[in-house]
């Protein structure tokens, strides 16, 4: 199979580039409305940009021509939580991606556990195995999307993932997503990099 994505079918395109590109990190999202409602929603096209200072990037696509709660919350408030998804969640996170009506939480609607943030305004999953809260610190227009710079400025780690006072990403069953309506589980493998 060979094709330009310029002259081929949108859906064959995006299908393509969202299977090659895989597994890929799922951001959790958590943030509060300029109203008051609370959001919880998946981003499958997020990564960290720079780990000194820690930098996310998140990008979000829009419904229905308009950005998705979660773009809108983010600008209006200038802040954001990213929830790690690990298998224990992946039914609730799954479910948080229904498109609810404004001023219907995804918290209440998929019966997710709120804690509260610690430096930004807005609620965070309680018993998520680790949650880093960021400060809104650019957000640039890319083609349909609206991709957000968040700097990490508070990280939260359950102690029962930690080794040494470490994160141990052998306790980080974290969910990625893959191609078409399918996750996968990370498990790491025997082979540790040697350089």
């Amino acid at each position: 199979m060979e094709f330009a994505p310029a002259d081929a079918d949108d859906s064959l395109t995006a299908r393509a580039i969202k299977t090659l590109v895989t597994p890929r990190p799922i951001a959790w999202i958590s943030s509060v409305g300029a109203d008051g409602v609370d959001n919880l929603a998946p981003f499958s096209a997020y990564n960290y940009v720079s780990s000194v200072p820690p930098i996310l990037s998140v990008s979000t696509s829009r419904r229905d021509g308009r950005r998705k709660d979660t773009a809108e919350n983010a600008v209006a408030t200038g802040a954001f939580a990213v929830n790690v998804v690990t298998a224990d969640h992946i039914e609730a996170m799954d479910t948080t991606s229904a498109d609810l009506e404004p001023g219907e939480s995804e918290f209440d609607f998929a019966g997710v556990e709120r804690a509260e943030c610690v430096a930004i305004d807005g609620p965070r999953v309680a018993d998520a195995a680790a949650t880093m809260e960021c400060e809104l610190r650019e957000s640039v227009e890319i083609a349909d999307r609206l991709v957000l710079y968040g700097e990490v400025v508070h990280v939260h780690v359950d102690d029962d993932r930690l080794l040494d006072g470490r994160v141990d990403s052998r306790t980080m069953d974290t969910v990625g997503r893959l191609g078409g309506p399918y996750y996968t589980v990370s498990a790491p493998d025997e082979f540790e990099r040697q350089f």
